[in-house]
Protein backbone atom coordinates (compact mmCIF):
# COMPACT_ATOMS: atom_id res chain seq x y z
CA UNK A 1 0.00 0.00 0.00
CA UNK A 2 1.12 3.55 -0.80
CA UNK A 3 -0.04 6.83 0.73
CA UNK A 4 -0.04 10.26 -0.86
CA UNK A 5 0.02 13.14 1.61
CA UNK A 6 -0.81 16.51 0.07
CA UNK A 7 -1.00 19.87 1.86
CA UNK A 8 -4.24 21.71 1.10
CA UNK A 9 -3.69 25.03 -0.70
CA UNK A 10 -0.07 24.95 0.46
CA UNK A 11 1.05 28.58 0.07
CA UNK A 12 -2.18 29.88 1.59
CA UNK A 13 -1.94 27.38 4.44
CA UNK A 14 1.60 28.55 5.24
CA UNK A 15 0.40 32.15 5.50
CA UNK A 16 -2.47 31.10 7.79
CA UNK A 17 -0.14 29.36 10.24
CA UNK A 18 1.22 32.70 11.40
CA UNK A 19 -2.04 34.64 11.05
CA UNK A 20 -4.88 32.40 12.29
CA UNK A 21 -7.40 35.21 11.67
CA UNK A 22 -7.09 34.34 7.96
CA UNK A 23 -8.84 31.00 8.50
CA UNK A 24 -12.24 31.06 6.89
CA UNK A 25 -11.31 34.17 4.90
CA UNK A 26 -10.64 34.34 1.13
CA UNK A 27 -6.87 34.34 0.62
CA UNK A 28 -4.72 34.26 -2.52
CA UNK A 29 -0.97 34.15 -3.11
CA UNK A 30 0.56 35.75 -6.19
CA UNK A 31 3.40 34.74 -8.49
CA UNK A 32 6.68 36.57 -9.07
CA UNK A 33 6.14 40.30 -9.56
CA UNK A 34 2.65 39.89 -8.08
CA UNK A 35 1.35 39.02 -11.53
CA UNK A 36 -0.91 35.94 -11.31
CA UNK A 37 -2.72 33.84 -8.73
CA UNK A 38 -0.74 30.71 -7.80
CA UNK A 39 -2.56 29.58 -4.66
CA UNK A 40 -6.16 30.03 -3.48
CA UNK A 41 -8.08 29.22 -0.34
CA UNK A 42 -11.37 27.36 -0.72
CA UNK A 43 -13.16 30.65 0.00
CA UNK A 44 -11.29 32.32 -2.87
CA UNK A 45 -12.14 29.43 -5.18
CA UNK A 46 -15.81 29.93 -4.30
CA UNK A 47 -15.48 33.50 -5.62
CA UNK A 48 -14.48 32.02 -9.02
CA UNK A 49 -10.89 33.21 -8.77
CA UNK A 50 -8.98 30.99 -11.19
CA UNK A 51 -5.55 29.46 -10.87
CA UNK A 52 -3.08 31.48 -12.93
CA UNK A 53 -5.54 34.34 -13.37
CA UNK A 54 -3.85 37.75 -13.82
CA UNK A 55 -4.44 39.87 -10.75
CA UNK A 56 -5.36 42.98 -12.75
CA UNK A 57 -8.48 41.16 -13.97
CA UNK A 58 -9.83 40.67 -10.45
CA UNK A 59 -8.88 43.87 -8.62
CA UNK A 60 -12.52 44.87 -8.16
CA UNK A 61 -13.45 41.35 -7.03
CA UNK A 62 -10.63 41.46 -4.49
CA UNK A 63 -11.76 44.82 -3.17
CA UNK A 64 -15.47 43.98 -2.92
CA UNK A 65 -14.91 40.65 -1.18
CA UNK A 66 -11.99 41.77 1.00
CA UNK A 67 -9.72 39.07 -0.35
CA UNK A 68 -6.39 38.89 1.49
CA UNK A 69 -3.50 39.03 -0.99
CA UNK A 70 0.10 37.91 -0.41
CA UNK A 71 3.26 37.92 -2.51
CA UNK A 72 5.04 34.56 -2.81
CA UNK A 73 7.37 34.01 0.15
CA UNK A 74 9.37 31.09 -1.23
CA UNK A 75 11.88 31.03 1.64
CA UNK A 76 9.06 30.57 4.13
CA UNK A 77 7.28 27.97 1.99
CA UNK A 78 10.47 25.98 1.50
CA UNK A 79 11.12 25.87 5.23
CA UNK A 80 7.53 24.87 6.00
CA UNK A 81 7.75 22.15 3.34
CA UNK A 82 10.88 20.73 4.99
CA UNK A 83 9.04 20.65 8.34
CA UNK A 84 6.14 18.72 6.82
CA UNK A 85 8.45 16.19 5.13
CA UNK A 86 10.49 15.66 8.29
CA UNK A 87 7.27 15.02 10.21
CA UNK A 88 6.11 12.46 7.64
CA UNK A 89 9.35 10.44 7.74
CA UNK A 90 8.41 8.83 11.07
CA UNK A 91 5.23 7.26 9.63
CA UNK A 92 6.68 4.96 6.94
CA UNK A 93 9.87 3.01 6.15
CA UNK A 94 10.56 5.19 3.09
CA UNK A 95 9.30 8.40 1.55
CA UNK A 96 9.41 10.12 -1.84
CA UNK A 97 9.24 13.91 -1.82
CA UNK A 98 7.23 14.40 -5.00
CA UNK A 99 6.84 18.18 -4.82
CA UNK A 100 6.99 21.03 -2.34
CA UNK A 101 3.61 19.99 -0.88
CA UNK A 102 3.27 16.30 -1.80
CA UNK A 103 4.92 13.09 -0.63
CA UNK A 104 4.42 9.41 -1.29
CA UNK A 105 4.84 7.10 1.73
CA UNK A 106 5.65 3.41 1.31
CA UNK A 107 3.50 1.28 3.63
CA UNK A 108 5.20 -1.99 2.67
CA UNK A 109 5.41 -4.39 5.62
CA UNK A 110 2.64 -2.57 7.50
CA UNK A 111 -0.15 -5.03 6.72
CA UNK A 112 -0.98 -5.48 10.40
CA UNK A 113 -1.60 -1.74 10.82
CA UNK A 114 -5.03 -0.17 10.70
CA UNK A 115 -4.03 1.98 7.73
CA UNK A 116 -7.11 4.20 7.91
CA UNK A 117 -6.32 5.03 11.54
CA UNK A 118 -2.63 5.43 10.67
CA UNK A 119 -3.49 7.89 7.87
CA UNK A 120 -5.74 9.86 10.20
CA UNK A 121 -2.91 10.01 12.73
CA UNK A 122 -0.63 11.42 10.01
CA UNK A 123 -3.14 14.16 9.31
CA UNK A 124 -3.57 15.05 12.98
CA UNK A 125 0.18 15.02 13.68
CA UNK A 126 1.07 17.31 10.76
CA UNK A 127 -1.64 19.73 11.89
CA UNK A 128 -0.45 19.66 15.50
CA UNK A 129 3.28 19.91 14.77
CA UNK A 130 3.37 22.15 11.68
CA UNK A 131 -0.05 23.79 11.57
CA UNK A 132 -1.01 23.03 7.96
CA UNK A 133 -3.95 20.83 6.87
CA UNK A 134 -3.25 17.76 4.73
CA UNK A 135 -5.31 15.12 2.98
CA UNK A 136 -4.15 11.50 2.87
CA UNK A 137 -5.01 9.03 0.12
CA UNK A 138 -4.01 5.37 0.45
CA UNK A 139 -4.07 2.76 -2.32
CA UNK A 140 -2.20 -0.28 -3.69
CA UNK A 141 -0.35 1.87 -6.28
CA UNK A 142 0.85 5.45 -6.66
CA UNK A 143 -1.86 6.30 -9.19
CA UNK A 144 -4.58 4.86 -6.93
CA UNK A 145 -3.10 6.77 -3.98
CA UNK A 146 -3.49 9.91 -6.10
CA UNK A 147 -7.09 8.95 -6.83
CA UNK A 148 -7.74 8.39 -3.12
CA UNK A 149 -6.21 11.74 -2.26
CA UNK A 150 -8.40 13.43 -4.88
CA UNK A 151 -11.49 11.84 -3.31
CA UNK A 152 -10.40 12.88 0.19
CA UNK A 153 -10.02 16.49 -0.94
CA UNK A 154 -13.38 16.63 -2.67
CA UNK A 155 -15.24 15.18 0.32
CA UNK A 156 -15.59 18.32 2.43
CA UNK A 157 -17.71 16.45 4.99
CA UNK A 158 -15.11 13.71 5.45
CA UNK A 159 -12.08 13.47 7.70
CA UNK A 160 -9.49 14.18 5.00
CA UNK A 161 -8.58 10.50 4.57
CA UNK A 162 -9.54 8.00 1.84
CA UNK A 163 -8.47 4.35 1.67
CA UNK A 164 -8.82 2.33 -1.57
CA UNK A 165 -8.07 -1.22 -0.52
CA UNK A 166 -10.30 -3.73 -2.27
CA UNK A 167 -13.07 -2.58 -4.60
CA UNK A 168 -12.47 0.83 -6.18
CA UNK A 169 -14.35 0.40 -9.48
CA UNK A 170 -17.22 2.64 -8.34
CA UNK A 171 -14.74 5.41 -7.49
CA UNK A 172 -13.08 5.15 -10.91
CA UNK A 173 -16.47 5.38 -12.63
CA UNK A 174 -17.05 8.85 -11.13
CA UNK A 175 -13.51 10.12 -11.73
CA UNK A 176 -13.10 12.18 -14.89
CA UNK A 177 -10.21 11.01 -17.05
CA UNK A 178 -8.68 14.51 -16.89
CA UNK A 179 -8.28 14.08 -13.11
CA UNK A 180 -6.10 10.98 -13.46
CA UNK A 181 -2.46 11.59 -12.57
CA UNK A 182 -0.37 11.68 -15.75
CA UNK A 183 -3.25 12.31 -18.17
CA UNK A 184 -2.74 15.80 -19.57
CA UNK A 185 -4.89 18.03 -21.74
CA UNK A 186 -3.89 16.52 -25.09
CA UNK A 187 -4.33 12.93 -23.90
CA UNK A 188 -7.73 13.91 -22.47
CA UNK A 189 -8.86 15.21 -25.89
CA UNK A 190 -7.63 12.02 -27.57
CA UNK A 191 -9.38 9.75 -25.07
CA UNK A 192 -12.61 11.72 -25.31
CA UNK A 193 -12.58 11.21 -29.08
CA UNK A 194 -12.49 7.45 -28.45
CA UNK A 195 -15.27 7.50 -25.84
CA UNK A 196 -13.01 7.20 -22.81
CA UNK A 197 -14.29 9.77 -20.30
CA UNK A 198 -13.65 8.23 -16.89
CA UNK A 199 -10.79 6.44 -15.18
CA UNK A 200 -12.86 3.26 -15.28
CA UNK A 201 -13.24 3.56 -19.07
CA UNK A 202 -9.44 3.59 -19.36
CA UNK A 203 -9.16 0.34 -17.39
CA UNK A 204 -11.53 -1.30 -19.88
CA UNK A 205 -9.45 -0.29 -22.91
CA UNK A 206 -7.23 -2.75 -24.76
CA UNK A 207 -3.60 -2.78 -23.56
CA UNK A 208 -2.18 -2.70 -27.09
CA UNK A 209 -4.40 0.26 -28.01
CA UNK A 210 -3.37 2.17 -24.88
CA UNK A 211 0.32 1.56 -25.54
CA UNK A 212 -0.04 2.65 -29.17
CA UNK A 213 -1.83 5.92 -28.40
CA UNK A 214 -0.55 6.80 -24.90
CA UNK A 215 2.89 5.14 -25.05
CA UNK A 216 4.29 2.89 -22.33
CA UNK A 217 3.65 5.66 -19.78
CA UNK A 218 -0.08 5.53 -20.45
CA UNK A 219 -0.04 1.74 -20.19
CA UNK A 220 1.60 1.98 -16.79
CA UNK A 221 -1.11 4.38 -15.64
CA UNK A 222 -3.78 1.91 -16.80
CA UNK A 223 -2.09 -0.97 -14.97
CA UNK A 224 -1.79 1.11 -11.82
CA UNK A 225 -5.50 1.95 -11.96
CA UNK A 226 -6.12 -1.79 -12.08
CA UNK A 227 -4.01 -2.30 -8.94
CA UNK A 228 -0.74 -3.46 -10.51
CA UNK A 229 2.22 -1.45 -9.21
CA UNK A 230 4.33 -0.20 -12.15
CA UNK A 231 5.56 3.18 -10.89
CA UNK A 232 7.86 2.76 -7.93
CA UNK A 233 8.83 5.28 -5.26
CA UNK A 234 11.93 7.38 -5.97
CA UNK A 235 13.44 7.74 -2.53
CA UNK A 236 16.70 9.16 -3.91
CA UNK A 237 16.13 12.58 -5.45
CA UNK A 238 17.84 12.60 -8.88
CA UNK A 239 20.13 15.49 -9.73
CA UNK A 240 18.73 18.07 -12.10
CA UNK A 241 20.04 17.89 -15.64
CA UNK A 242 19.90 21.68 -16.00
CA UNK A 243 19.73 24.54 -13.53
CA UNK A 244 18.87 28.17 -14.08
CA UNK A 245 17.81 31.43 -12.50
CA UNK A 246 15.61 33.87 -14.40
CA UNK A 247 13.60 36.93 -13.46
CA UNK A 248 11.02 39.27 -14.89
CA UNK A 249 11.95 42.69 -13.53
CA UNK A 250 9.57 44.99 -11.70
CA UNK A 251 10.83 47.91 -13.79
CA UNK A 252 12.71 47.59 -17.10
CA UNK A 253 16.49 47.91 -16.92
CA UNK A 254 18.28 50.06 -19.48
CA UNK A 255 21.94 50.17 -18.48
CA UNK A 256 24.61 47.55 -18.90
CA UNK A 257 25.67 47.98 -15.27
CA UNK A 258 22.19 47.11 -13.95
CA UNK A 259 21.91 44.06 -16.19
CA UNK A 260 25.45 43.00 -15.26
CA UNK A 261 24.61 43.01 -11.56
CA UNK A 262 21.42 41.06 -12.18
CA UNK A 263 23.17 38.39 -14.28
CA UNK A 264 25.95 38.14 -11.68
CA UNK A 265 23.31 37.50 -9.01
CA UNK A 266 21.71 34.84 -11.21
CA UNK A 267 25.03 33.13 -11.93
CA UNK A 268 25.92 33.09 -8.22
CA UNK A 269 22.56 31.52 -7.38
CA UNK A 270 23.13 28.88 -10.06
CA UNK A 271 26.50 28.12 -8.51
CA UNK A 272 24.82 27.48 -5.16
CA UNK A 273 22.38 25.07 -6.82
CA UNK A 274 25.19 23.22 -8.56
CA UNK A 275 27.25 22.76 -5.40
CA UNK A 276 24.20 21.65 -3.44
CA UNK A 277 23.68 18.70 -5.80
CA UNK A 278 27.45 18.20 -6.27
CA UNK A 279 27.43 18.94 -9.98
CA UNK A 280 29.47 21.07 -12.36
CA UNK A 281 28.36 22.81 -15.53
CA UNK A 282 29.91 22.46 -18.96
CA UNK A 283 27.86 25.21 -20.64
CA UNK A 284 26.41 28.58 -19.62
CA UNK A 285 23.74 30.54 -21.48
CA UNK A 286 22.81 34.12 -20.62
CA UNK A 287 19.88 35.93 -22.21
CA UNK A 288 18.18 39.32 -22.08
CA UNK A 289 14.91 40.43 -23.64
CA UNK A 290 12.58 43.40 -23.77
CA UNK A 291 8.89 43.42 -22.91
CA UNK A 292 7.08 41.96 -25.93
CA UNK A 293 3.76 43.08 -24.46
CA UNK A 294 4.74 46.74 -24.40
CA UNK A 295 3.10 48.32 -27.44
CA UNK A 296 5.17 50.89 -29.28
CA UNK A 297 8.51 49.87 -27.76
CA UNK A 298 11.43 48.57 -29.79
CA UNK A 299 11.89 44.84 -29.25
CA UNK A 300 15.17 43.02 -28.76
CA UNK A 301 16.07 39.56 -27.52
CA UNK A 302 19.44 37.83 -27.58
CA UNK A 303 21.26 34.98 -25.87
CA UNK A 304 24.86 33.80 -25.82
CA UNK A 305 26.20 30.35 -24.91
CA UNK A 306 29.76 29.53 -23.97
CA UNK A 307 31.53 26.29 -23.04
CA UNK A 308 33.98 25.94 -20.16
CA UNK A 309 37.34 24.30 -20.79
CA UNK A 310 36.73 22.24 -17.66
CA UNK A 311 33.29 21.76 -16.01
CA UNK A 312 32.90 24.11 -13.05
CA UNK A 313 30.65 25.08 -10.17
CA UNK A 314 32.78 28.01 -9.03
CA UNK A 315 30.78 31.19 -8.53
CA UNK A 316 33.81 33.22 -9.68
CA UNK A 317 33.96 31.46 -13.03
CA UNK A 318 30.19 31.50 -13.53
CA UNK A 319 29.93 35.23 -12.78
CA UNK A 320 32.81 36.02 -15.14
CA UNK A 321 31.19 33.91 -17.86
CA UNK A 322 27.84 35.70 -17.41
CA UNK A 323 29.57 39.10 -17.70
CA UNK A 324 31.40 37.94 -20.84
CA UNK A 325 28.10 36.80 -22.36
CA UNK A 326 26.47 40.15 -21.56
CA UNK A 327 29.26 41.94 -23.41
CA UNK A 328 28.31 39.95 -26.49
CA UNK A 329 24.56 40.52 -26.40
CA UNK A 330 23.92 43.92 -24.78
CA UNK A 331 22.60 46.70 -27.00
CA UNK A 332 22.04 50.21 -25.67
CA UNK A 333 18.75 51.99 -26.20
CA UNK A 334 16.43 49.18 -25.13
CA UNK A 335 14.36 48.61 -21.98
CA UNK A 336 15.03 45.08 -20.80
CA UNK A 337 12.22 43.38 -18.89
CA UNK A 338 13.60 39.85 -18.43
CA UNK A 339 16.97 38.13 -18.12
CA UNK A 340 18.40 34.84 -16.98
CA UNK A 341 21.33 32.46 -16.65
CA UNK A 342 20.99 28.79 -17.59
CA UNK A 343 23.55 26.03 -17.02
CA UNK A 344 23.60 22.82 -19.03
CA UNK A 345 25.46 19.55 -19.64
CA UNK A 346 25.90 19.00 -15.91
CA UNK A 347 28.39 16.40 -14.71
CA UNK A 348 29.52 15.08 -11.34
CA UNK A 349 32.93 16.49 -10.36
CA UNK A 350 34.19 12.99 -9.55
CA UNK A 351 32.81 11.34 -12.66
CA UNK A 352 36.02 11.83 -14.61
CA UNK A 353 34.95 14.88 -16.61
CA UNK A 354 37.03 15.89 -19.62
CA UNK A 355 39.91 18.19 -18.67
CA UNK A 356 41.50 20.76 -20.96
CA UNK A 357 45.14 20.86 -21.98
CA UNK A 358 45.10 24.65 -21.80
CA UNK A 359 43.34 24.97 -18.44
CA UNK A 360 45.76 26.37 -15.86
CA UNK A 361 43.17 27.25 -13.21
CA UNK A 362 43.71 25.93 -9.67
CA UNK A 363 40.41 24.06 -9.33
CA UNK A 364 41.31 22.67 -5.89
CA UNK A 365 41.69 26.22 -4.60
CA UNK A 366 38.34 27.22 -6.08
CA UNK A 367 36.70 24.19 -4.45
CA UNK A 368 38.05 25.17 -1.02
CA UNK A 369 37.00 28.79 -1.54
CA UNK A 370 33.46 27.83 -2.54
CA UNK A 371 33.17 25.53 0.49
CA UNK A 372 34.13 28.42 2.76
CA UNK A 373 31.73 30.81 0.97
CA UNK A 374 28.83 28.35 1.28
CA UNK A 375 29.60 27.75 4.95
CA UNK A 376 29.50 31.47 5.78
CA UNK A 377 26.35 32.13 3.73
CA UNK A 378 24.58 29.13 5.24
CA UNK A 379 25.33 30.34 8.75
CA UNK A 380 24.75 34.08 8.35
CA UNK A 381 22.35 34.26 5.40
CA UNK A 382 22.54 34.21 1.62
CA UNK A 383 24.84 36.81 0.05
CA UNK A 384 26.60 37.63 3.32
CA UNK A 385 29.71 37.05 1.22
CA UNK A 386 29.38 37.72 -2.50
CA UNK A 387 31.43 38.74 -5.51
CA UNK A 388 32.01 42.43 -6.19
CA UNK A 389 30.11 42.08 -9.47
CA UNK A 390 26.87 41.28 -7.67
CA UNK A 391 24.32 43.83 -6.51
CA UNK A 392 24.20 45.02 -2.91
CA UNK A 393 20.49 44.37 -2.50
CA UNK A 394 20.32 41.04 -4.34
CA UNK A 395 18.20 40.26 -7.38
CA UNK A 396 15.04 40.21 -5.23
CA UNK A 397 15.05 44.02 -5.22
CA UNK A 398 14.33 43.95 -8.96
CA UNK A 399 11.06 42.05 -8.55
CA UNK A 400 7.78 43.31 -7.23
CA UNK A 401 6.71 41.88 -3.86
CA UNK A 402 4.46 44.54 -2.38
CA UNK A 403 2.56 42.10 -0.16
CA UNK A 404 5.38 39.93 1.14
CA UNK A 405 4.84 38.38 4.55
CA UNK A 406 7.71 38.26 7.09
CA UNK A 407 10.23 35.43 7.08
CA UNK A 408 8.78 34.00 10.29
CA UNK A 409 10.98 30.89 10.28
CA UNK A 410 13.89 32.00 8.11
CA UNK A 411 14.96 35.40 9.52
CA UNK A 412 15.66 36.05 13.19
CA UNK A 413 14.60 39.68 12.94
CA UNK A 414 11.21 38.67 11.53
CA UNK A 415 10.46 35.82 13.93
CA UNK A 416 6.96 35.90 15.36
CA UNK A 417 6.75 37.51 18.80
CA UNK A 418 4.12 36.40 21.28
CA UNK A 419 2.87 38.58 24.14
CA UNK A 420 3.40 42.19 25.10
CA UNK A 421 6.28 43.87 26.82
CA UNK A 422 9.55 45.09 25.42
Amino acid sequence: MVALVDVNNFYVSCERVFCPALRGQPVIVLSNNDGCVVSRSDEAKALQIGMGQPVFEIRELIRKNRVHVFSSNYALYGDMSARVMNTLRQFAPSLEVYSVDESFLDFSGMQRFDLAAHALNIRKTVWRWVGVPVCVGVGPTKVLAKVANHIAKKDKAGNGVCLLENNWESDLKTLDISDVWGIGRQYTKLLHLHGIRTAYDLTQANDAWVRKHLSVVGLRIKKELEGEACIHLETDVPNKKNVGTTRTFRHPLSTKNELGEALADFAARCGEKLRKQQSSATMLTAYIQTNHLAAGEQQYSRSFTLTFHTPTNSTLQLVNAAKFALDKIFRAGYRYKRAGVLLGELVHPHAGGQMSLFDNLDHAKHTRLMAALDSVNTRFGRNTVRTAAQSLGGSARLTQQNRLSPGYTTKWKEALRVGGGG
